[in-house]
């Protein structure tokens, strides 16, 4: 059992200023999506597993092969991030079982040597519907610097009876953060470091 991949598309931007001011360093996002036939459109199927297993390692093997040489390398990659789009002959639950699984997760995260959880997003839409990758540091949840969202859109996909799977990620933070990280805030309210839902 193998997914039915109808198109692979890419999404890269190069950002050279932002907020009125000049990068540093050129700053890059990057995203790969693969276009599938949905394997339960139309219908309630009760067991989602067996594609799941069956396609989870595939799509993320492959994504994670195209979206880590797109970056020149996992290193390259410090914010990273998932999504699922499912048409509009599907349920959400198609899009989350495809991208919530660590048969499909683990290889982008195991080829970035990353610790915290890929963040994510999982929505129902027609052809052309926005697609939003929210990324986050991949070894630091509380790094504000690098809460991005990747946006963009394919013209004919998701189908009906398709899902879009994709992988996104950023070569840093927005190149003049200065907001801070979550840690300030969790000092200012008293909160303790090591256990944040104290008081």
């Amino acid at each position: 059992m193998t997914p039915d991949i109808r198109k692979i598309v890419t999404f890269e931007e190069e950002v050279f200023s932002e907020g009125f001011r000049k990068a540093d360093t050129p700053w890059r996002l990057y995203a790969v999506a693969a276009v599938i036939t949905n394997p339960w459109a139309g219908r309630f199927v009760e067991d989602l597993t067996p594609e799941i297993r069956a396609y989870g390692p595939i799509l993320g093997e492959m994504l994670t092969e195209r979206i880590v040489s797109l970056a020149g390398g996992g290193d390259a990659i410090e914010a990273y991030g998932k999504a699922g789009v499912v048409g509009t002959n599907g349920e959400i639950e198609h899009a989350s079982a495809l991208i919530h699984t660590l048969h499909f997760g683990n290889h982008y995260r195991n080829a970035v040597a990353a610790k915290s959880y890929l963040s994510f997003t999982n929505t129902r839409g027609p052809a052309n519907a926005p697609i939003s990758i929210p990324l986050m540091d991949k070894n630091d949840a509380g790094r504000r610097s690098h809460y991005l969202t990747i946006q963009f859109a394919i013209p004919d996909a998701p189908a009906p009876d398709e899902v879009v799977i994709v992988l996104g990620g950023a070569s840093g933070g927005r190149p003049h953060h200065r907001i801070g990280d979550r840690y300030q805030d969790l000092k200012e309210l008293g909160h303790d470091l090591d256990n944040p839902a104290s008081v």
